[in-house]
């Protein structure tokens, strides 16, 4: 594990970080902080894997039994099946950028704040 801290002096007893117990990790599992990482985490990724898949099931069905709507011409070669199946990976990179910009505001501080807790009382 790549680490910003520099290796010990030589001949030191470090030994790295001291590590919680097994009672702290089931204790912060436990506790309301915890719930409510795991509850922001879940309102943001439940719907929007729901929402997702249903898109994603949507464009496969409309290619495999709407194929006159798909065929249709848009702009010259480019048809309604090219347009939503670019859709797709656009639906794919704005989903991942908006999780990433969620987990920056709400998880990681959330999360940042569970560690430090259980290394300040290990």
């Amino acid at each position: 594990m790549a680490t910003d801290a520099p290796p010990p002096p030589e001949g030191s007893t470090y030994t790295g970080p001291v590590q919680p117990t097994a009672e702290a990790y089931l204790a912060a599992q436990a506790s309301e902080e915890f719930a409510d990482l795991r509850r922001s985490y879940r309102s943001f990724a439940f719907p929007l894997t729901v929402a997702f898949v249903t898109w994603y099931l949507l464009y496969v069905l409309l290619c495999n039994y709407a194929g006159g709507f798909m065929a249709t011409k848009v702009l010259g070669n480019i048809n309604v099946a090219l347009v939503l199946g670019l859709a797709q990976f656009a639906t794919t990179f704005l989903i991942a950028w908006l999780y990433s910009r969620h987990a920056a505001a709400k998880l990681d501080p959330k999360a940042e704040a569970i560690k430090f807790r259980m290394e300040a009382d290990a």
